[in-house]
Formats: structure tokens, C-alpha cells, sequence
């Protein structure tokens, strides 16, 4: 099999407006030795909205927000599959690619969200509420996932719930998704008090202190935060749904209220928006990087692998939302 080569300062184009040449030049071995060994394993990389943009511009073949990610995961012409971003993806991915091999860079990648619920606190819910359908967003273990009627997103949750034709859900784990989007259907929502731990750090002081300083900012804002903060804010929206406006309308600055990577991704590829960034970091998010993605394709370590009981289960959810989505 021929060597493949890349051209790193080619890929350098794309993120030269966020990235230092110094700094990439540390990076550059790291990336040439994962599209070699992409190759070679017959491997994609799969990058949400929130990865580092040497990793979202420089290495990944599919990069989304978590609905995208589960769409084109089983799509995906490949015997491995590498998830960088957090635990409950790279779950997701195998779900719906079971004969596939998924990969994920560092095992403690995890999420607040995912961490806040068992599946022993959806039976609970569905014992107290009897009758009442649960929907379960993507953000959690696939054992939740397999206790539950069906998934959603933060992009289409909405539409998901409104599938249901019923007056009262139970929409789980994140209190705050669930407030926005019942407020949208007008549906009673029983909920369960989890919180993204980026997203709840904002506040509404911190959207009238962006307008404050930057006159005429259009600022958007991901339905993970509090009902207050999105109030405060232009429009809210998933991750893919903020890029697609900001494409599409060109606002002359924006500020997104969300994980700090998403806008410096969209500032490598459209380069006639400002981006405000009033941002907090992911912690898991960040545990991914070029050298453990490296890591994880040169020694095919941190196989994703679900008891195929739970999968089953866990698959239907995921397939009755993407049905919809």
C-alpha cells in the first residue's frame, strides 16, 4: 500500500486566521500521521461543532452537532470509526454501526449531562408517570437511551415531541432544554434536574454585557442554557442551526452562548463574520486532542462496546428520532 501523504500547509489555509504558524507547526507530524493511518485502518473521524479547530479543520472527515454526527455515522464507509467528542457519541456511532469498530481518544470525555441520570431513574419516572412517553436527549448513556420511547436533540427536539401527538412528555436529563422546549409546544414536560455545565454558567447579565460592549451583536444562544439566558437572547438554536444562520444570513458580529471552540471554527471558515466570544470550555470536550487521536488509531485502543441487550433497546429510540429528523 502507497504512503499517503498530506499536505499540511494546505490545511494550514483553513485555520491560519486562528491558529499561530508556530503554533501549527507543532501539530503538523500529528496530522500527517493520522491521515496516513486513516488509510491505512480504512478509518473516519468524526468531530462535533465543539472540537479544537486543528482537530475540526485539520483531521476529521465528518464534523457536525450530535444529530449530524449520528446521521452520517451510519452512512459511514469505514471499518473504524474514531469519535472525537464525548463518550455518549462515540455510544451513539456504535449503536447504529454495531459491525463496526468505534474508537474514542480518551475515555474520560464524558458529559454532566449523560452523568446526572441512570437507568434506573427513568424506570423510576416511568413508574411514577405512568403512560407518559419519555423522550430521552441524545446526551445520555445508552442504557437511558434503551429505557426510553425515543431520542431528540437540541435541533430537533421540537419536532420530535410534536411527533408524539400528546399533551405531557417526559423529556430528560436537561431541566433547561426541556423548559425552552416546552415553551415552544406548549406541551406539559416532566423533567429531571440535569444541566450541561458549560451552558449553565451563563447568565443574562453576561448577554446585556455583550450588547454593552459590542453594539449591534446578534447574539444566539444554545437551548442547553437557562430559559433566562435564551429570553435574553436573539434567537436560540443547535450548533449546526447557529452555523447555518451565520452562513447563510452574514451578520456584521456575532456572539455565540455556547462551547468556546464552536466559535473559532466558524471564524476559520467565514471570515467576514466578527465572532464575540463570551464563552466557557468543555472539559471533556477538550480531552480530546491530534496526539491521543493518534494514539487511539496507531494501537486501536478504547474500543466503544455496549451490551447488545441495551443496544437493541437503545437503537430503537435513536431510530425512531432519525426517522423523524
Amino acid at each position: 500500500m502507497p504512503t499517503v501523504t498530506i499536505d499540511t500547509d494546505a490545511l494550514y489555509q483553513r485555520v491560519d486566521s486562528v491558529i499561530p504558524r508556530i503554533e501549527w507547526a507543532t501539530m503538523e507530524d500529528d496530522i500527517a500521521a493520522i491521515w496516513r493511518l486513516k488509510e491505512e485502518r480504512n478509518a473516519v473521524i468524526l468531530a462535533h461543532n465543539y472540537q479544537t479547530p486543528e482537530i475540526f479543520h485539520g483531521v476529521a472527515d465528518i464534523v457536525g452537532d450530535s444529530l449530524a454526527l449520528a446521521r452520517e455515522a451510519e452512512r459511514a464507509d469505514a471499518d473504524v470509526i474514531v469519535l472525537a467528542g464525548v463518550h455518549f457519541m462515540a455510544e451513539t456511532a456504535k449503536l447504529l454501526n454495531p459491525e463496526k469498530t468505534v474508537l474514542v481518544p480518551d475515555l474520560r470525555a464524558g458529559c454532566s449531562l449523560a452523568e446526572s441520570i441512570t437507568a434506573a431513574d427513568v424506570r423510576q419516572l416511568k413508574a411514577d408517570n405512568p403512560g407518559v412517553p419519555v423522550v430521552t436527549y441524545v446526551n445520555t448513556s445508552a442504557a437511558v437511551k434503551a429505557e426510553s420511547d425515543i431520542c431528540c436533540t437540541s435541533g430537533n427536539a421540537k419536532a420530535v415531541i410534536e411527533s408524539l401527538g400528546t399533551d405531557r412528555v417526559i423529556m430528560i436529563p436537561d431541566e433547561h432544554l426541556a423548559a425552552n422546549i416546552a415553551r415552544d409546544c406548549g406541551v406539559e414536560v416532566i423533567t429531571w434536574p440535569g444541566r450541561c455545565e458549560v451552558h449553565d454558567r451563563f447568565t443574562a447579565a453576561d448577554i446585556e454585557q455583550v450588547r454593552r460592549d459590542h453594539e449591534g451583536v446578534l447574539v444566539m444562544a444554545h437551548p442547553e442554557c437557562p430559559p433566562d439566558v435564551v429570553a435574553a437572547s436573539d434567537m436560540a438554536g443547535s450548533t449546526a442551526q447557529m452555523l447555518a444562520h451565520v452562513a447563510q444570513q452574514r451578520p456584521k458580529r456575532v456572539a455565540l452562548i455556547t462551547e468556546c471552540s464552536m466559535s473559532d471554527n466558524i471564524a476559520a471558515e467565514i471570515r467576514d463574520v466578527e465572532m464575540i466570544r463570551p464563552c466557557n470550555l468543555c472539559p471533556h470536550m477538550k480531552r480530546n486532542s491530534l496526539a491521543n487521536i493518534r494514539a487511539a488509531l496507531e494501537g486501536m485502543q478504547h474500543e466503544v462496546r455496549i451490551d447488545p441487550e441495551v443496544a437493541d433497546r437503545a437503537r430503537t429510540a435513536v431510530d425512531r428520532m432519525l426517522a423523524i429528523a
